[in-house]
């Protein structure tokens, strides 16, 4: 299965959701491709690929006809593999201009390699540009993050109101899985009201599994690793485990 996480909000751990649930998914036994779509690499640099080191990308299958299968990396965590981001990704919408089929390139080149994965999981840039479009048309499912913030809760309107657009202009979308809440903090009285806003409004589309606020979460990243490797019995490393059951239950679901 493809997954993409997507939101067009940056700042609501999407890039720690989709590193840590692609270590715990891995976790459980399966096999996991993270391909990292955000010029910034992130994902990568949160599995300690050093900035100089994130070319070749996922770039060169998207812009130069690179075979997609030798750029998968391994990673220091058992059964996940990465396919790295650079600075390249940040022209995709002008690179691929006058490409024909380009909302849907990322489907074509992942093609030689999603069966050969139990998820792959897709890490987008914070926009609803060319490359985020790409990651619909490209995956089974996707994953909102959402922080409990009014800003970010106009942003989740807003970004189903486009994947709906995408749906009906180019077809082939990818079905929501679920959203999932990230960084609460419930020492702020608006948390509790705009998660309830949220389960109020989305009902069984919310993850039960909320992520809070947590040092070790944003700590691990500087080291290069997950946090299960930084602080496995952290409240945070529990926290995504547990979603990637849930994940894994919603699944075999869709499948």
């Amino acid at each position: 299965m493809v997954i993409s996480l997507i939101n067009n909000k940056g700042g609501v751990g999407k890039t720690t959701t989709a590193v840590n649930l692609s270590a715990a998914l891995a976790s459980n036994g399966n096999t996991v491709l993270l391909v990292d779509l955000d010029s910034q690499g992130s994902a990568s640099l949160s599995l300690g690929v050093p900035r100089g080191d994130l070319s070749p990308s996922i770039a060169d299958a998207l812009f130069d006809d690179v075979n997609i299968q030798d750029l998968i990396r391994d990673t220091s965590v058992r059964n996940l593999k990465l396919i790295t981001g650079d600075f390249r990704l940040a022209n995709a919408d002008l690179a691929l201009a006058d490409v024909e089929g380009r909302e849907r390139l990322l489907r074509d080149v992942l093609q030689a390699v999603r069966d050969s994965f139990d998820y792959v999981v897709l890490d987008c840039p914070p926009s609803l540009s060319l490359l985020p479009i790409n990651a619909l048309t490209a995956a089974d499912t996707f994953i909102v993050p959402v922080s409990p913030q009014y800003l970010a809760l106009e942003g989740l309107v807003n970004l189903f109101s486009a994947v709906d657009r995408v749906r009906e202009n180019i077809g082939g979308c990818a079905e929501l899985l679920g959203i999932v809440i990230t960084l609460a903090d419930y020492r702020v009285r608006v948390t509790q009201e705009i998660v309830e806003i949220v389960r109020g409004h989305y009902g069984k589309d919310v993850f039960e599994t909320e992520i809070r606020g947590n040092v070790r979460l944003a700590e691990a990243p500087s080291f290069g690793q997950t946090v299960f490797q930084y602080d496995g019995a952290s409240a945070g490393a529990e926290a995504y485990y547990r979603l990637a059951v849930e994940v894994a239950t919603r699944s075999r679901r869709t499948i």
